[in-house]
């Protein structure tokens, strides 16, 4: 596992966007807390982040590269673009999937639905510069406390990334998920627990 800093990634951007449309897994800091993640629309990628945090089948999220990819991609009601008007900020919101949307079928094999972020951080220009969305889930084993700094990721994380952009600690939380796939908007806050 290689660690690097944000200014390395900034200067070196072309590297390591090359890196992840390639296939590298990674960790990364957000707005809320840091998330592991690869290119979401090449099936091998996904397998291995899933693999590593022992998540057979349950949906994985996106960082979105614009709201446009949202437009593009997912079924959005008029009654949505009130949510969408407030990303990027800490918000995953969840939507129906068109049939010709770009996504690899493991970001959520057994639906049609799929969590979209933009954070309000720096990595979303970085998504937004590759053009295409990554896997965005926390970074820890599933039911073990997600990382919030270099010292508490897991060894089995270590061991599986290609590389990982530190940015210090960060004591967020996940993200409050807006469930819009339904006829009706259903708000989920997922408070302080650290175990997702």
């Amino acid at each position: 596992m290689i660690v690097v800093s944000k200014d390395e990634v900034k200067l070196n951007r072309e590297i390591y966007m090359k890196q992840v449309y390639d296939g590298a897994v990674f960790v990364y800091p957000t707005d809320t807390i840091y998330g592991i993640g690869c290119i979401a629309i090449k099936d091998e990628p996904i397998i291995k982040v899933r693999n590593l945090k022992k998540r057979p089948s349950q949906p994985f999220s996106i960082i979105a590269p614009s709201k446009d990819w949202i437009f593009k991609n997912c079924s959005v009601k008029s009654s949505d673009e009130k949510w969408i008007n407030k990303l990027p900020g800490p918000y995953t919101l969840i939507f129906k999937l068109k049939e010709d949307n770009e996504l690899s079928k493991y970001v959520n094999p057994q639906g049609n639905t799929v969590g979209v972020r933009i954070p309000n951080h720096w990595i979303s220009d970085f998504v937004k510069e590759l053009g295409v969305p990554i896997i965005t889930t926390s970074a820890n084993v599933h039911n073990e406390s997600f990382m919030t700094s270099l010292d508490d990721l897991s060894d089995r994380l270590k061991a599986g990334i290609d590389f990982l952009i530190y940015d210090g600690v960060i004591n967020g939380k996940p993200s409050t998920i807006v469930d819009l796939s339904g006829s009706k908007e259903r708000i989920i806050n997922r408070g302080l627990n650290n175990k997702v």
